[in-house]
């Protein structure tokens, strides 16, 4: 209905979800995966909140006009579940959710997905918006590790 994914996309997402490897996106990610979702630490921080999730679901879906309900229910609860483990894994002092839709609203990724930040007293997150930066996959693993463990209990 409101699509803006360029004619041929390749989708990193969809890459990841095949089990294909990207330039941004690796297998040793991915911290949470079920029949419907895939959650993996997103290679972009913000300055002050290292280890953030992003959540999709596994079926492209462009934005939150084009997922349908029992997934998108699906994405918010996994999401949820990500936030318990950052608390718990991480000890932040609060969790936020973002999901951005169409170029005006920030998407840059033509699949749905919902970030889930790691958020501390004073971490000026929403004005950190323009200091993101790739982040080495060895540094990400660290995080990604810790996630696993408290999922595989």
């Amino acid at each position: 209905m409101f699509n803006h994914e360029p004619e041929g996309y390749e989708c990193p997402f969809c890459i990841l979800v095949a089990g294909k490897e990207t330039e941004y996106n690796s297998k040793r990610d991915v911290v949470y995966e079920d029949n419907d979702v895939l959650a993996f630490i997103s290679p972009m921080w913000w300055v002050n909140n290292p280890g953030n999730v992003i959540v999709i679901p596994k079926q492209h879906t462009e934005n939150i006009y084009d997922i349908n309900d029992e997934l998108l229910a699906k994405v918010q609860l996994v999401g949820k579940k990500m936030a318990i483990a950052i608390k718990e894994v991480y000890g932040s002092d609060g969790i936020s959710f973002r999901q951005h839709n169409e170029p005006a609203g920030n998407q840059d990724a033509w699949h749905y997905h919902l970030h889930v930040f790691p958020r501390w007293n004073n971490d000026d997150l929403y004005l950190n918006y323009k200091k993101t930066q790739l982040i080495p996959l060895e540094e990400r693993s660290v995080y990604a590790q810790k996630l696993i463990n408290y999922f595989m209990g």
